[in-house]
């Protein structure tokens, strides 16, 4: 008797012994942690060091360069504080070459977004014969800027182009499109839709995949048409998807530059003579050096505010899950 009591005694007080030794052995010791921390930090310590000397660094002697005038050596020749921007923002050229970029981009984001969203739409399903229309419509993600423009560049041609060809057999005249001012900037935005469709139509594809298979199945139950389904599920829920390749397609079209360099060179007539074209004509065919920084820390504020007002007011109409 006497043993078992002294048993259930030491039974009982083992719940209070053990939070106890719990704490003690869950409690991280201070250098176990610092060790961790140091391994954290040499894990992002090679993205760091990429970033600093691509990015940031460039970044910020871009914004130094953009307060000097400089020599063809890009050695600083002389302080000119603000006279750079003063000079950029009361040239009719500046002004020119905005409005360009600004009609390129209306010409080839929301129609790229379009023709991506139809066709992913049209070929999400799992029927058979389907995988080959995906690989088709996404084939352009694998081709480069300067390919695709020469691969372009052919189809534009006025006598031995595939276009004008197309365009002689239903009775229509040949199209000067890289020569004639009128045409020259469209023609670049139906390369540039193109080029960009793949990406963005694996994008969207995915985003159309990710949304659960039972609210289509609850909404024919109910009754709801396609378009009811389509405008009250499909779109509410991959507006995060589409708020996303919205963001990422303005920016490339602002900084758009291979395939106006390889197709019109800026011409004719600067039609085609988009900002980031007119900032290297700047700082490596006249080497101004710092009114061509002063371009790039321009064209980058523009950016960020073209970013800042989508998220702004387009962010407010995405349906987040």
């Amino acid at each position: 008797m006497f043993i078992l009591a002294k048993n259930q005694n030491v039974l009982k007080s083992i719940p209070t012994l053990t939070p106890a030794l719990n704490k003690q052995r869950v409690k991280p010791r201070p250098f176990h942690k610092r060790i961790e921390q140091i391994i954290g930090y040499g894990f992002i310590l090679p993205t760091v060091i990429l970033l600093s000397m691509f990015v940031f660094y460039p970044f910020l002697q871009s914004v130094y360069l953009s307060f000097f005038m400089t020599d063809p050596l890009g050695n600083i020749v002389g302080f000119v504080g603000l006279q750079n921007y003063v000079d950029l923002f009361t040239s009719k050229e500046f002004l020119g070459s905005l409005k360009t970029t600004f009609l390129f981009a209306i010409f080839t984001v929301p129609t790229g977004i379009f023709i991506s969203l139809l066709l992913a739409v049209l070929t999400h399903n799992k029927l058979k014969g389907m995988r080959i229309f995906q690989f088709i419509f996404a084939l352009p993600i694998a081709m480069s800027v300067g390919t695709s423009s020469i691969i372009w560049l052919l189809l534009f041609n006025p006598t031995s182009g595939v276009l004008n060809y197309l365009l002689n057999l239903v009775g229509l005249e040949s199209i000067q499109w890289l020569t004639d001012p009128n045409w020259a900037l469209v023609s670049v935005s139906m390369m540039t839709i193109w080029l960009s469709l793949g990406l963005d139509y694996i994008i969207l594809l995915a985003g159309l995949q990710a949304i659960p298979k039972e609210l289509y199945e609850s909404a024919k139950i109910d009754g709801a048409g396609s378009f009811r389904i389509f405008s009250k599920i499909t779109i509410p829920m991959l507006s995060p998807t589409i708020f996303f390749v919205l963001i990422i397609s303005v920016i490339q079209a602002l900084q758009a530059f291979g395939q106006f360099n390889i197709l019109t060179g800026g011409g004719p007539m600067k039609s085609t003579n988009v900002f980031v074209f007119s900032l290297y004509q700047e700082a490596f065919v006249n080497f101004q050096f710092g009114l061509g920084s002063t371009r790039a820390f321009v064209l980058f504020v523009i950016i960020l505010l073209f970013t800042w007002i989508q998220f702004k007011f387009g962010e407010k109409k995405v349906h987040y899950q």
